[in-house]
């Protein structure tokens, strides 16, 4: 048997009983997230343009007593399809794709989180000081994608 790793694939998913149109609406809403992850606190453009490819997103994050920057650049936007972003100083991919179910009454969410090139140094140094550990910082944020995509269905379907 493997040991899990850190820079594994996380993944969490939904049926969503919305349109593509209204899943991906409150979706680019960053607000939101602010509401639905449990680690993410804001995320703040830096750059004029609205969402679009290139686009930088300073990330303010929390663990317990623990708060940290992020800076991440959209990497994809496909309305109503895929979001991309990559966060440098991880090397995490955010991705997050709307799939239209049920001639597009209904919406399958897949969120998930690569990480193509593994763990920045920042993140292999900073996680076991500060979050508890690679491994079980990986498995925290994979239950807190699952939140985040619960609070999403949640909203959809209100």
């Amino acid at each position: 048997m493997t040991e899990p790793r850190a820079d594994r694939e996380l993944r969490a998913e939904a049926i969503v009983q919305a349109s593509p149109e209204r899943v991906w609406e409150l979706l680019t809403d960053f607000a939101n997230m602010t509401r639905w992850s449990p680690e993410t606190m804001k995320m703040v453009p830096l750059k004029g343009g609205g969402l679009r490819v290139g686009q930088w997103y300073l990330g303010i994050n929390k663990r317990k007593g623990v708060v940290w920057p992020t800076r991440s650049v959209v990497a994809a936007v496909e309305p109503r399809h895929k979001l991309v972003w990559d966060t440098k100083s991880s090397g995490a991919q955010w991705i997050w794709e709307l799939e239209p179910v049920d001639a597009g009454a209904s919406t399958r969410v897949i969120h998930r989180r690569p990480v193509p090139k593994g763990n920045t140094l920042t993140s292999k140094a900073f996680a076991p000081v500060f979050l508890g550990g690679n491994i079980g910082h990986a498995d925290e944020l994979e239950q807190g994608m699952a939140r985040t995509v619960a609070g999403l269905k949640a909203a959809a379907e209100s």
